[in-house]
């Protein structure tokens, strides 16, 4: 079984995730990034005898012997990346039948399907259990187990809200792993081996009550305030282990035995013999144990062993590596500022009129344009509906980042984040709807046409999303996955994006029609000036791509191997501060592009300040590929590939929009505050 996974080694030990270390002395406890010292200070005085922990679900207590239900999520692989329902293959069924979890939007998203399990537990009672014996395998049964263990799929159990977890043994390293394999194949043999024996390890604390208030932020939107000490007094789960084995056992004498009698426990044995084997005719004896174990981990703690943080150092240089480039452009930034733009304002102000007409005649570079520069550019309106989704999803992406890097988005809480990206995006609908009309008011100087601009604005970027997807969705329907949307969530996006994001982009654009116009500070010419013929101009604004990229792309590979790897990422502090330097960079960039196409007497400066810093999509699309050749070569099959594709080009458009944006509006604010500085009659 550690030899099947011996090829995904180098890709494994990339993961990385963080989770700020939690004193168990403090009483607030947030994870992520801690808040700030006064607002400790105030929530502890405000509330002394309380304690708040914000992420995550609720803390739960068990009692001794108490039973616990274990559930199980969709069968996923990093081979595939197509997700299956757990009973989709022969496994054992709970007495009172397969029931679903609640699940949010989120987890639909992402192809969760929460079940019902027959594994069940008393608290701090070690036992060994017989599950169920199946029905002899028939050919179909046989085929799909084999393709379900050559393809590396996992079996994803989880206990307390805690996925369980288990660990290999690989070149004298130990590896962690979430969930457990369907099967395996021995080194040089090509017979596959079902896992039907789980030795589980479940860590708990023992909790002593007392005097709290625990809110929670995930599945239990609870308040527990307690006065009496043991009335909460139980046990914590804060881990949860298992160690897969295959065991050969008879299923005659298996089959007379009903479910949860006892059996006897057993050494995951090393001899292929002893082993069971997936053939035609064969029946499965399905078998557990179970190991309590008391731990000193504490309950707001036990997410730590999963989001251990490795490489920090790796990122640290990543911020470094930002700020020098950031440092670079300031500095050319500060030069065409300061000793360029101001020199030439201040000798152009200090002569006379006849002298600034003679002088008029002998002007070069960015002087000539100003007849120009603010000439409405080609395709005007589709550079209003880019703004305001770049606006849009800018925003988004800042809030969302924000709240993640204080905790309030606990992997815990399974698809929380997906679910607060889609609610913020169509909330912010009404800024992007301002931000367009407003920009082609400007433009146009008339708000004849908002109505237009607000529906394309509400229409363009999550139309192509809802193609993409439709067309991926309609491939995970063919394979029967788990990912493939229901068409009634279908139905309910749609609903979501007709009742909820394009009214309110509307409302924006309404907005948009009553603010005033930016007025531009020179008139625009009748005839436009000719530009004169300059080659390679785009090339630069393809290679200023580059330097946008440089901030983001190591933290691109550990969000990369966070998807496509199944790893946590958790490292949203870092990420927070990537965003926020990448943003400055996009605005230098584009800011210097902007003065050199002045300069060479280029008035057509509108789409270039966009794709300047808009380029960096590019640079991430092509990345995503590489990382597809070279870091995902277990990746097998068109569907994958295809669906690996389509969420990346979706990504990468959504970073076009929002850096496009950012560069826009910071050549926008340039070349205003540029000619406004300048006297013309």
């Amino acid at each position: 079984m550690e030899n099947a996974e011996a090829e995904l080694r180098a890709t494994v030990m990339s993961g990385s995730t963080v989770i700020g270390k939690v004193c168990p002395e403090l009483p607030i406890m947030v994870k992520g990034w801690v808040f700030s010292t006064p607002l400790v200070v105030f929530l502890v005085f405000a509330a002394p005898c309380g304690a708040f922990y914000l992420p995550g679900s609720y803390m739960h207590t068990y009692r001794q012997s108490e039973e616990i239900g274990a559930k199980v999520n969709s069968l996923t692989s990093i081979e595939t990346e197509l997700p299956f329902s757990y009973y989709s293959l022969p496994y054992c069924r709970p007495k009172d039948g397969i029931k679903k979890s609640a699940e949010n939007l989120g987890e639909l998203l992402m192809g969760d399907q929460i079940d019902n399990s027959p594994y069940r537990f008393r608290v701090n009672i070690n036992e060994s259990l017989y599950l169920c014996t199946t029905n002899p395998l028939d050919e179909a049964d046989v085929k799909l187990l084999k393709q379900r263990s050559r393809d590396l799929y996992q079996v994803n159990m989880i206990l307390d809200n805690l996925p369980v977890r288990r660990f290999t043994d690989q070149n004298g390293m130990t590896i962690q792993w979430t969930g457990y394999p369907v099967g395996y194949i021995p080194e040089g043999t090509n017979d596959v081996y079902i896992i039907n024996h789980l030795k589980f390890k479940v860590l708990v604390h023992k909790y002593e009550g007392g005097k709290v208030k625990v809110v929670g932020t995930g599945e239990g939107m609870e308040v527990i305030s307690e006065t009496d000490s043991d009335a909460n007094s139980g046990f914590e789960i804060v881990g949860f282990e298992v160690v897969p084995c295959s065991v050969k056992r008879d299923p005659e004498a298996m089959s007379k035995l009903k479910m949860y009698d006892k059996v006897d426990p057993v050494n995951c044995p090393l001899e292929l013999e002893k082993s069971q084997l997936i053939k035609e005719k064969e029946q499965i004896t399905f078998t557990y144990e179970v190991e309590f174990v008391n731990s000193d981990i504490r309950w707001p703690s036990r997410w730590d062993a999963y989001l251990k943080m490795e490489g920090s150092k790796i990122h640290w240089f990543s911020i470094m590596n930002s700020l020098m480039v950031i440092l670079f452009l300031a500095g050319i930034v500060f030069v065409i500022f300061l000793r360029t733009v101001r020199r030439d304002l201040t000798r152009y102000e200090e002569l006379d009129k006849e002298a600034q007409a003679q002088m008029n005649e002998e002007l070069s570079g960015w002087k000539l344009v100003v007849g120009d520069v603010f000439r409405e550019p080609i395709s005007s309106k589709l550079l209003c509906v880019m703004i305001g989704d770049g606006v849009q999803i800018l925003g988004m992406a800042i809030v969302t980042i924000f709240f993640a890097a204080f905790g309030f988005m606990s992997p815990a809480s399974r698809g929380m984040l997906l679910t607060g990206m889609i609610v913020l995006y169509m909330l912010l609908g009404i800024v992007a709807g301002y931000a367009a009309v407003r920009l082609w008011r400007t433009l146009k100087g008339t708000s004849e046409g908002w109505r237009s601009v607000s529906w394309s604005t509400a229409c363009f970027f999550p139309g192509i999303v809802f193609i993409v997807l439709t067309v991926l969705n309609f491939m995970l329907w063919t394979r029967n996955s788990t990912g493939a949307l229901p068409i009634s969530l279908l139905f309910g996006l749609l609903s979501l994006w007709f009742c909820v994001s394009v009214p309110l982009t509307l409302l924006g654009g309404f907005f948009g029609t009553r603010a005033e116009p930016i007025e531009f500070p020179v008139r625009t010419n009748q005839i436009p000036r000719e530009i004169p013929a300059k080659k390679y101009s785009w090339l630069f604004i393809l290679g200023a791509g580059t330097l946008p990229f440089g901030t983001l792309f190591i933290e691109l590979f550990f969000i990369l191997s966070s998807i496509w790897l199944g790893r946590f990422y958790y490292v949203f502090g870092f990420l927070l501060v990537v965003l926020l330097l990448l943003v400055v960079v996009c605005a230098e960039v584009s800011v210097v592009l902007t003065y050199m196409h002045l300069c060479a007497e280029d008035w057509r400066w509108w789409w270039k300040a966009f794709f300047a810093s808009g380029t960096v999509a590019l640079y991430v699309f092509l990345y995503s590929i590489n990382y597809l050749v070279f870091d995902l070569r277990s990746l097998s099959g068109p569907v994958s590939a295809m669906l690996y594709i389509g969420y990346s080009f979706i990504v990468s458009f959504a970073i076009m929009l929002a850096t496009g944006t950012v560069g826009f509006l910071t050549s926008f604010s340039f070349v205003h505050y540029l000619f406004s500085s300048v006297k013309i009659d």
